[in-house]
């Protein structure tokens, strides 16, 4: 057998086990014993033997990276496309939206109104979000698939016809409680990869989010109020001049009935025993070969089942989902802010932009974000490793909260001196969004020591899902916490902290979530069976 070296625990190659060692050591009593008897002159050649075979057994193994399934893969980042395009769509004219609906008494409190929101959907989620994924654990990912992307359409078209506040929360509660996709999709990923192209996959899989965050901002900013902005085409219609925000919302909603019909045809299930889709939805007995036998994963041991709630509570998990609610609550907090700032009169701390340019600064995002991860994320995994990749987005997060304060400084001067936005303030936006990339290549990371500290891939949607129900209770507190500290910081009457209440909190924040990424081990957990 072939001689297997000891490593530490975070090696991926397991220690020597005691039989495994007698092994070793009755071959190498064999091969001395050997040597002695050959005598003086093969005992030279015997020993060169030996050692070529040591040395040929402690030669590193490379490993061959398994391909990813490319055709299945384009699939599920279509069908994640919907959900960034549904979120994001919103931000450009959530303010305007707002203050349209006499809700808000000032400016001071639109940003708190506009965090309510936000915070509704993953409030609403994070009831329902570790219910989804422990269904797909039963029943398969692709029913839930189904099922989360028509409530997203479903609760889009209700936002798009609210004509309240409530109304629009009432849809908001309904878009998160209805859709637990997000932690399915990353089963499917597992599924579908191994530890030798799941980086890989991961630094692809955020195109199709990075795609949403682009063109989203740019429907919501662009197509908002169309009877007003392009009365040639939309002038003579009642109907959006009622319901200003309709076109944008039901762009997305519409792509996602696209992406519900994609998933149904051609998307094929990957846990081993799911029910066929069909059976599922239509109680059609005779199973389609490519529902049946799932194509990527493999035979699930029998007694390889999803374990109770209780089994999941390990320290891998803990630790991995504690990192990935840092982050989320860090960056929720600063996509929360960036709209309202960017919206905010200069007088008041902000930056005083219209809704088509918060679209473009929020999209610009998206691009970068796109280009950098497809062509950078993998390889700083390689170099950096995962842990080295979280800390430095974790750290981005400083300067990414310092530079608001900077930039509204900076805009202050520059409308005095000539009464507009000059070059360097937009210099600042370009610096803070490209942290703010820096900032998301930390999701890929803890993906990775998510994956890994799964038990077994028979509770991989639990695991996914326990992950996704801490990010969605901090991102559910991350809005409404960020933007009702914005209004107390730009209140006129309080003006805590001379304005900067809310960055001194979120740095704060920021250095917290460091420390917490500290305590990822150097590699992730262990490579998953």
């Amino acid at each position: 057998m072939p001689l297997t070296i000891p490593t530490g625990p975070d090696e991926e190659t397991p220690l020597l086990g005691g039989r495994q060692v007698s092994d070793v050591r009755s071959i190498s009593e064999q091969d001395s014993e050997a040597a002695t008897l050959a005598g003086p002159s093969n005992r030279g050649s015997r020993t060169s033997s030996i050692k070529g075979k040591a040395n040929a057994n402690l030669a590193p193994e490379v490993v061959k990276k398994t391909p990813v399934p490319w055709a299945q893969f384009s699939i599920v980042m279509f069908l994640q496309l919907a959900e960034p395009l549904t979120s994001q769509v919103i931000y450009p004219f959530a303010p305007e939206l707002i203050r349209s609906l006499d809700v808000a008494k000032n400016d001071a409190e639109v940003g708190y109104y506009v965090g309510i929101m936000q915070s509704l959907f993953f409030a609403t989620q994070a009831c329902t979000v570790l219910h989804w994924s422990r269904l797909s654990d039963h029943i398969g990912r692709k029913p839930v698939i189904l099922m989360g992307l028509f409530g997203l359409s479903l609760s889009m078209y209700c936002f798009a016809l609210s004509k309240t506040f409530w109304g629009l929360v009432f849809s908001r509660a309904l878009n998160g409680a209805l859709n637990g996709n997000i932690g399915v999709i990353k089963s499917i990923v597992a599924e579908m990869t191994d530890h030798t192209n799941l980086a890989l996959a991961l630094s692809y899989q955020p195109i199709a989010w990075s795609t949403g965050v682009t063109l989203g901002p740019i429907i919501g900013g662009s197509l908002s109020r169309p009877a007003e902005r392009f009365p040639h085409l939309f002038g003579n219609s009642k109907f959006l001049k009622e319901y200003p925000y309709f076109l944008p919302c039901a762009v997305p909603a519409t792509f996602t009935v696209v992406a519900w019909l994609v998933t149904f045809f051609f998307l094929k299930e990957t846990h081993p025993s799911a029910k066929p889709v069909r059976e599922f939805f239509c109680g059609d007995k005779k199973r389609v070969a490519s529902e049946e036998d799932p194509l990527f994963a493999q035979p699930q041991n029998e007694l390889e089942k999803p374990i109770p709630l209780r089994g999941l509570l390990t320290r891998d998990v803990l630790v991995s989902a504690a990192n990935y609610a840092f982050l989320a609550l860090i960056d929720i907090s600063f996509r929360a802010l960036q709209p309202v700032f960017l919206s905010t009169p200069v007088k008041l701390g902000g930056l005083g932009l219209d809704p088509p340019a918060i679209g473009t600064v929020m999209s610009s995002f998206g691009v970068l974000s796109g280009v950098y991860t497809v062509f950078f994320f993998s390889r700083m995994t390689d170099y950096f490793g995962a842990k080295g990749v979280y800390l430095i987005g974790m750290t981005a997060a400083v300067p990414c909260f310092t530079l608001f304060p900077i930039i509204n400084h900076l805009a202050r001067n520059s409308v005095e001196r000539s009464g507009g936005l000059g070059v360097e303030v937009w210099i600042a936006v370009g610096a803070q969004v490209v942290l703010s990339v820096v900032l998301c290549l930390s999701y890929g990371a803890v993906f990775i020591f998510i994956t890994a500290a799964a038990p077994n891939k028979a509770s991989l949607g639990a695991t996914n899902g326990l992950a996704q129900l801490s990010v969605s209770i901090l991102r559910a507190v991350g809005p409404a916490l960020a933007s009702s500290m914005y209004s107390l910081s730009i209140d006129e009457e309080h003006h805590y902290m001379n304005g900067g209440l809310v960055y001194y909190v979120t740095v704060l924040l920021s250095f917290g979530g460091i420390w917490v990424g500290s305590l990822l081990p150097k590699r992730p957990f262990r490579e998953m069976k």
